[in-house]
């Protein structure tokens, strides 16, 4: 049998785009002779529409695009991801499905079992889930078609959830000679290891080969990385589809249940750093082509590592034509903030605009002396200047149409280390889920490893990083060194570490006290911060729900 796993990337409620887009995969597929084509979960509809799904008009446009597609087919097979409603009236009004579709008719309809609702999931608030199963027929081999989460059991890992149910165990034990699994799995860092490792783990428990179909795509915070792969019952990866793009691959299945690859390209995984690096450039490159709010963007460039790394990923994302630089010095601001922008934009080759806040930082002051008079030199002194810069590069935003950049890192948004309507601002913050560590990492790797010669100045790497609000000032001197804070950050955000346990790894009780206290209080200013790219197991937004008032401390 020959079959093709395809990774598509549809746009979230563009129905009538993304039936398009599997019409012309069908076409393709019987044209190559393909008998079975895989395709993700909720093509159709694209994942995750959220409440789009509570809209009946929207309900019944996907209902009528099954039928579309299922008319669309001849001798070639279609197993897609869609939604189907439930008949039954009893529960919610819809199942996430996969039908497969042949001769011009649906032949089969099967339902997701796990829902999940942790993390940016929340599944079970849309869908009712299966609670029968039974394998699909096709061209005499019994197959067990599964939906993400049903192929992701947890055989005892306390960092998963742990299901009372394995729905490809339950298909194996019926009599499926293979499991199919449609997916809109979203990249996180070390996913793709951590999810071969899972898919090696269930052929390894059920004696089978697995068909692993992937969506791709950026929508809003959530990137999904493709990385589609057949495994065959040895373990051993068959064939493997690139990260972040639209492609597929071709393979033969024989009764005896041997995979032969028919599409050249690695099945390695890629570093991380090469991973997390063109994550970020194409969750840059999908926002902006499906949201449609520009096709440029406007960096404020500051000399510093962060707005750095931000202008090299839109570059790269983007091309140099379509980003610009503003740099905006003050009477605090170094040499270096000038120069090296200066530098990085002609190593870029972006355009570079320079505006002075000197004399409107001093009409400010000037203006508010009368309610600031006999009071100290402080932080709404220092709030001044990028809540200036915000306005100038809003601005130029609205004048040129061109997309702000947020240029935070994870770091500075855990301890609040920004200014609300200062530099929060933004229509998209691309590195917002990287710790300051991170950054160092990511713009050292770009340098020696992926362009190969020194495009972000050396001086940038190595000057201490500086918010360059008031003289002389350093990031160490408001939050402990980056090393230090980024691991207790991580203990503390993703790891899921109460305060004790931070402290018994060796870190001092009231550094681990004053980090934990501020990334519960600074709660507010990131439900007001701009959609960030999501790279971690958890990241700050639509998959972390803390409250924003609470005074519980984890102390045990």
């Amino acid at each position: 049998m020959k079959l093709r796993v395809q990774q598509l990337n549809p746009i979230i409620g563009d129905i009538e785009g993304n039936t398009a887009l599997i019409k012309e995969a069908i076409s393709d597929a019987e044209a190559a002779k393909i008998e079975l084509l895989l395709l993700p979960e909720l093509v159709v509809c694209g994942y995750s529409p959220m409440d789009l799904l509570e809209r009946t008009a929207f309900l019944d446009t996907i209902y009528q695009a099954n039928e579309q597609i299922a008319v669309h087919t001849k001798e070639t097979a279609v197993l897609f991801g869609t939604v189907t409603p439930n008949q039954s009236r009893k529960g919610r009004k819809c199942f996430n499905s996969a039908l497969l579709a042949y001769d011009g008719e649906v032949q089969a309809e099967i339902h997701k079992t796990l829902l999940p609702t942790y993390d940016i999931y929340d599944e079970l608030r849309y869908f009712e889930p299966n609670k029968s199963f039974e394998c699909v027929e096709f061209k005499g081999r019994k197959i067990g078609v599964t939906i993400c989460e049903d192929i992701w059991y947890n055989f005892g890992d306390f960092h998963f959830v742990i299901y009372d149910v394995n729905p490809a165990r339950e298909l194996v034990d019926r009599g499926a000679e293979a499991i199919f699994n449609l997916s809109a799995s979203p990249y996180t860092r070390n996913r793709p290891q951590t999810r071969q490792e899972m898919l090696q783990g269930q052929v390894r428990d059920l004696k089978v080969p697995v068909f692993y179909a992937n969506q791709v795509g950026g929508n809003a915070d959530v990137v999904s990385d493709g990385d589609s792969v057949v495994i065959g019952s040895d373990e051993k990866v068959m064939a493997r589809a690139p990260l972040f793009k639209e492609a597929f691959v071709d393979v033969t299945w024989d009764k005896s249940n041997a995979i032969k690859n028919l599409s050249p390209g690695s099945t390695e995984i890629a570093p991380l750093m090469e991973q997390m690096f063109h994550c970020l450039v194409f969750g840059l490159k999908e926002y902006l082509r499906k949201t449609q709010v520009a096709d440029k963007v406007v960096i404020g460039l500051s000399g510093g590592l962060d707005s750095t790394l931000v202008a090299c990923i839109a570059v790269e994302a983007l091309g140099a034509e379509n980003v610009v630089g503003i740099t905006m010095p003050s009477e605090f601001s170094s040499t270096g903030s000038v120069s090296d922008s200066e530098k990085l934009a002609d190593n870029l080759g972006i355009k570079l605009h320079q505006i002075s806040i000197k004399e409107i930082y001093e009409q400010f002051n000037e203006s508010l002396n009368p309610l600031f008079r006999e009071t100290s030199f402080g932080i709404a002194e220092e709030n001044l200047q990028p809540r200036i810069r915000a306005i100038l590069l809003m601005a130029y935003s609205n004048k040129f149409g061109a997309m702000l950049l947020n240029t935070g890192n994870k770091s500075e948004l855990a301890m609040g280390y920004s200014t609300l309507y200062g530099d929060m601002a933004g229509g998209l913050a691309v590195i917002s889920d990287l710790y300051k560590t991170e950054v160092f990492e990511m713009a050292r790797w770009l340098n020696f490893n992926y362009f190969k010669f020194e495009i972000i100045p050396e001086s940038v790497l190595t000057k201490p990083p500086s918010a360059e609000l008031r003289p002389h000032q350093k990031d160490t001197d408001s939050l402990p060194a980056y090393e230090t804070l980024d691991a207790i950050l991580k203990a503390y955000i993703e790891e899921h570490c109460s305060k004790s346990a931070i402290i018994d790894r060796g870190f001092e009780k009231r550094t681990v006290d004053k980090v934990t206290a501020m990334v519960d209080r600074m709660e507010y200013k990131r439900a007001q911060a701009a959609p960030g790219l999501k790279v971690s197991d958890k990241a700050f937004g639509s998959g972390r729900r803390w409250p924003m008032v609470q005074r519980w401390t984890n102390n045990a």
